[in-house]
């Protein structure tokens, strides 16, 4: 191992450039000189160590100083308006300005104001003791050497007064120095610079050198009360604080989205929305941090930002690293539901967007029903069936579309509409729901895949159908899947999902509009091959993330659309998804009232009827086997026997009603031959045979099972 040296008699050729700045001797060349390019004509200086440019190179270019001064123009506004949210508090000039002025009068001012209270009292305690001494001298009643003591006391208590106020008055004067001369310590500073400033500049000195008293003031003022310096490191929105540059990026940080060496790149100013219900800024993520783990940190958001999970929004840009943060000052949606537009609406044109809820800025939120399928779900009292009524009420309004619904709970929400839908169901009958879809499938989408044919194009169009009647919507609604599926048999099972599926499918560029809606959220509520290709979603409140994934899609509660977390109090409220790639969005669904339904559908009637389009008798005919299968399926024992179905029949046919005249045997006899001839009329076979009684015995009657392998 060998080490290289240079003899101590001979010049170091490094050192000597490095120190030549350091001797009056010119330094000798260096042994190598390193080429260095030109830029902007001039050849590049190069380090004396030999290591980099000491100034960059893009910093002498054109390009380099735009980029310069766009980076010192950002940043001299963010600090402008850090400045200005800082003057609000106690912590602003204005307050460190009074508070040195304060502090300023309080040390003029000095501690000797307690001597002179002290010498006071002393003057005051011993002209006491004076009188009390001069009133027991006055006393007649006293023996001369009594007296003599007494006159010595009181001439001793006068003297002791008149050192006290001797010592008071001392006490005053030298306050009043001590206090001239620290005001002259401050005073004479001031005034020195207002006169040199007035004297050299004029009117500009003057108020340069006010400047520089405040400035000082302020700067004696920087603590506060109690002893604290301007931070907003514990500054928390929901405190009352603003947000600021420096709260975002150490809520990030405590809430692990990013590392604590790293920092959100701020691409906006952190502003008060214009309603001031809100903060938002647009940030971006350092590399190699997806938006999909901000979204996924709410919780710790909320928690860094001092509100709760309702309050913290955060949308994802253009690119993977943009988020929008949005923080609002209180819990959104907490008010009364927003009245919807189609109060007011005199007709709809479903080709152009229909307005569906009101976002967390306030915004209309619409959405395009072409070439769209819809699917609402959440847990009871979460407004779902609210939610879905906006598409249908615009549905309604629209003379260009044919409604068919099914409510499987069998209620009353679909109940209005019965005057303008083509076929409906109120009565949760899987039975009716397989005759509605096999209508639609069977006869209204093959004429309108024809009329498509006809015209020669791939899929409808508002164009198309200003030219051609025939191109109607066909709005296509079924509430609590689940509920038909668990009341029909397996084979009725298979026939509605099949049908369904297709329709779904095949509809969609028919302007054949499916919405599916459900209060239990899960694979048996909606089929998950149907509902896979239900684009639009909303999630009303549900009970576990899990449902919620079932309606937006798997992993959306994780990255932070958890309908979980909406509270019960917000009433319409879920989120918003428009399409299979959009992202979810906050949104609370226009409200229409029990009789604002009924107003609307009432102006809807009208303008069916105006316009020749209210519903024709579209029904399937019922045949004798559908009433049979309707009467073995009330009775709840899959059996019926000849007496119930007799009872039964007698309501919807009059033909089987009994008359007065007639005894048991000739009613039963004349039913039974009745009932045989319409079976064969229809060229059903079906076999009386002895089944169960609710009584426990056992009569004439028919299987339910016979009656559907019968169909």
């Amino acid at each position: 191992m060998s080490i290289e040296r240079i003899p101590s008699s001979d010049s170091d050729p490094d050192w000597e450039q490095i120190v030549a700045g350091y001797l009056n001797t010119p330094a000798p060349e260096p042994a190598l000189q390193s080429a260095s390019p030109a830029i902007g004509g001039q050849a590049r200086p190069v380090d004396p160590m030999g290591d980099t440019p000491l100034v960059p190179g893009w910093a002498r270019t054109t390009g380099g100083w735009k980029g310069r001064t766009k980076v010192g123009r950002v940043n001299s506004t963010r600090q402008f308006r850090k400045w200005v949210r800082r003057q609000k508090t106690e912590h602003g000039h204005g307050a460190q300005t009074f508070r040195g002025l304060r502090r300023t009068f309080l040390w003029i001012q000095g501690t000797e104001g307690a001597q002179v209270v002290a010498a006071r009292h002393e003057v005051q305690q011993a002209q006491r003791d004076y009188k009390a001494a001069k009133w027991a001298h006055d006393r007649r009643l006293v023996s001369g050497k009594e007296k003599d003591k007494r006159r010595k006391d009181m001439e001793e208590s006068f003297d002791d007064s008149v050192a006290a106020m001797r010592l008071y008055k001392a006490a005053q004067r030298d306050a009043r120095l001590r206090r001239l001369t620290r005001g002259a310590v401050v005073l004479g500073p001031i005034a020195a610079a207002e006169g040199t400033g007035l004297t050299l500049l004029g009117c500009t000195g003057g108020l340069l050198a006010t400047g520089t008293t405040l400035l000082t003031l302020a700067l004696l003022g920087r603590r506060t009360s109690t002893g604290e310096l301007y931070t907003d490191r514990d500054a928390k929105i929901g405190d009352g604080d603003r947000m600021t540059d420096d709260m975002v990026n150490r809520v990030y940080r405590s809430a692990k989205v990013i590392g604590a060496d790293e920092e959100v790149k701020l691409l906006s100013p952190c502003t008060l929305t214009a309603d001031g219900s809100a903060w938002e800024v647009r940030l971006e993520l350092p590399d190699g941090i997806p938006a999909s783990k901000a979204l996924g940190a709410t919780a710790q958001l909320a928690n860094g930002f001092g509100v709760s999970v309702q309050q913290i929004s955060q949308a994802k840009g253009a690119r993977e690293d943009w988020l929008t943060l949005r923080v609002t000052l209180k819990v959104p949606f907490t008010g009364k539901p927003n009245k919807g537009p189609l109060l007011t609406a005199d007709k709809v044109n479903l080709w152009e967007p229909q307005p569906m809820a009101v976002s967390e800025r306030g915004d209309v939120t619409t959405v395009e029903w072409f070439e769209k399928t819809a699917l609402f779900g959440g847990e009871p009292g979460s407004g779902k069936s609210a939610a879905a009524n906006n598409p249908l009420l615009s549905a309604a309004l629209d003379v260009k579309a044919d409604l068919y619904l099914a409510d499987g709970k069998g209620g009353f929400d679909l109940s209005p509409f019965e005057g303008i839908a083509q076929m409906i169901d109120t009565d949760g009958d899987p039975e009716r729901l397989l005759a509605i879809l096999r209508h639609v499938w069977e006869h209204v989408l093959p004429g309108l895949k024809q009329t498509v044919k006809d015209h020669r194009v791939r899929k409808f169009s508002e164009v198309l159908a200003a030219k051609d009647k025939r191109v109607r919507w066909t709005v296509l609604y079924i509430d609590e899947w689940a509920s038909y599926m668990a009341a029909a048999s397996p084979e009725q099972q298979k026939e509605l999902e099949r049908l369904l599926r297709l329709i779904t499918q095949q509809g969609r560029a028919y302007a054949v509009f499916v919405i599916a809606a459900t209060q239990k959220p899960d694979s048996n509520a909606v089929p998950t091959g149907i509902r896979d290709i239900l684009s639009t979603r909303w999630a009303g409140r549900c009970m576990t993330p899990e449902a919620s994934d079932t309606i937006l899609g798997k992993g959306r509660a994780s990255a932070g659309y958890n309908a979980q977390r909406i509270l019960k109090s917000q009433r319409g409220v879920g989120y918003l998804q428009t399409g299979e790639t959009s992202e979810p969005a906050l949104t609370q669904s226009y409200f229409y009232t029990d009789d604002e339904v009924e107003a609307i559908l009432r102006r809807a009637y009208a303008l069916r009827a105006a316009a020749g389009v209210l519903p024709v008798a579209t029904e399937p005919e019922v045949t004798i086997l559908d009433h049979l299968i309707k009467a073995a399926s009330a009775t709840g024992r899959g059996v019926v026997t000849r007496a119930e179905l007799f009872s039964y029949l007698a309501v919807v046919d009059e033909q089987y009603g009994r008359t007065e005249e007639e005894s048991d045997g000739a009613y039963n006899a004349r039913v039974g031959q009745t009932l045989a001839a319409a079976l064969k009329a229809e060229g059903i076979s079906v076999e009386a045979v002895k089944v169960p009684t609710d009584d426990g015995g056992r009569s004439m009657g028919y299987r339910l099972d016979d009656l559907q392998d019968a169909r």
